[in-house]
């Protein structure tokens, strides 16, 4: 028997357009972020952006604390379906 499951899966390009989003809400540019994180590199936030990458969870929680915001704020995740049999509920439960 299968049983259907909602997996929250992050979505990388919503999730780097908000940081964009909120970061613009609150007054920074991309080039003040980099230096106020300690990036030698600008090309780090806007890999962000595009979605090509996302900031480690240490850089995330820096990230939130510039902005005024909660980690939650800047992350977007999207539910997918899964099925899972009764052979891999049997190694879930092991």
């Amino acid at each position: 028997m299968k049983t259907t499951y909602l997996k929250p899966v992050l979505d990388l390009a919503a999730t780097g357009a908000k940081i964009k989003t909120v970061m613009k809400q609150k007054g920074f540019s991309a080039r003040e972020l980099s230096v106020l994180m300690d990036f030698p590199y600008v090309q780090t936030i806007y890999n962000w952006f595009a979605g090509k990458n996302m900031p480690t969870l240490d850089n995330l929680i820096v990230l939130a604390q510039i902005l005024g915001v909660k980690m939650d704020d800047l992350i977007v995740t999207q539910q997918v379906e899964i099925e899972v049999g009764q052979e891999d509920e049997e190694e879930l439960s092991a």
